[in-house]
């Protein structure tokens, strides 16, 4: 019987290993024929603890010169390169952000900053102003007509901006139009890369928990800080994923695990009371004599 219970302990602890290792999704490979990207030099090269040059300078919605450094000070902050003439990827991005954050009770310019940045230096700040008023209606907090910053510069500071991020962008001379990326970064108060949301969708709980974490202790509740204890952050997706799933296989390895020990050593004590052979009683064998 025991060791019918080892044999079976054994085959779920293996089980259990090859659910935790295998991978969700075995993709299929792609056809040798499959054609490239039209631009391969687009995409998102995550730089995650590096620092963006906060002493870059750019012009605010009325071409007055503001100093990137100037817009950060203890909250984090959300920024998203984009340009304000770009027909769909931008708006998406920037409609979705919007979308994303109503929901979230955290108050720009309070609690965290916004600044958009135009990626065509060709683009004028009546343009950003008008995308301002645009974004900011369709995020329908009043203060984000003021604490969401929509900026405009030269090329150099574009680039090397673009570059710090590490979003990759290219111009396409055929349409007029740029190939990018669609990113949302999460920067510390001090202008560390924290965290990037990838996509066009951004989840209220991903954002709110971006933010808590980029804010370092400034911002958050009780409850914020036990979600982080269920959520992780995933930078290959851009997304917080709940531990449950880990937790479940980790309590099934440490419950299969614990069941080995156990008949493991019920196995070792009978084989050392086996060794020691039938205990000797008092009595002799036959019983005793039978009184005459």
């Amino acid at each position: 019987m025991l060791r019918r219970s080892v044999s079976l302990a054994l085959a779920a602890l293996l089980s259990l290993a090859s659910i935790s290792t295998a991978p969700a999704d075995s993709p299929s490979p792609a056809p040798a024929s499959a054609p490239g990207p039209p631009f391969p030099e687009v995409g998102i090269d995550q730089r995650l603890g590096e620092s963006i040059p906060l002493d870059l300078v750019f012009r605010d919605e009325q071409g007055r010169p503001v100093k990137l450094g100037d817009l950060f000070d203890s909250r984090p902050v959300v920024l998203t390169l984009a340009y304000y003439r770009c027909p769909m990827l931008c708006s998406l991005v920037l409609n979705g952000l919007a979308s994303g954050l109503k929901p979230v009770s955290l108050s720009p310019g309070e609690d965290f900053g916004m600044i958009t940045v135009s990626i065509d230096p060709k683009e004028t700040p009546d343009l950003a102003a008008a995308s301002r008023e645009s974004f900011a209606a369709r995020y329908g907090r009043p203060e984000a007509q003021e604490a969401w910053r929509f900026l405009t510069g030269d090329e150099a500071a574009i680039r090397s901006l673009a570059g710090a991020v590490g979003f990759r962008y290219a111009y396409d001379e055929s349409t007029g139009q740029y190939a990018h990326p669609s990113a949302v970064t999460i920067l510390t108060p001090d202008g560390r890369i924290s965290r990037y949301l990838m996509g066009v969708d951004y989840a209220p709980r991903d954002l709110r928990l971006a933010l808590v974490e980029s804010s370092e202790g400034k911002i958050g509740t009780l409850a914020d800080a036990l979600m982080l204890l269920c959520y992780q952050y995933d930078p290959a997706s851009g997304r917080y994923g709940a531990l449950t799933l880990r937790l479940v296989r980790t309590g099934g390895v440490l419950t299969v695990l614990a069941m080995a020990v156990f008949v493991f050593v019920m196995l070792r004590r009978d084989a050392r009371r086996a060794a020691r052979g039938p205990r000797s009683g008092g009595a002799i064998a036959g019983g005793m004599p039978r009184a005459q």
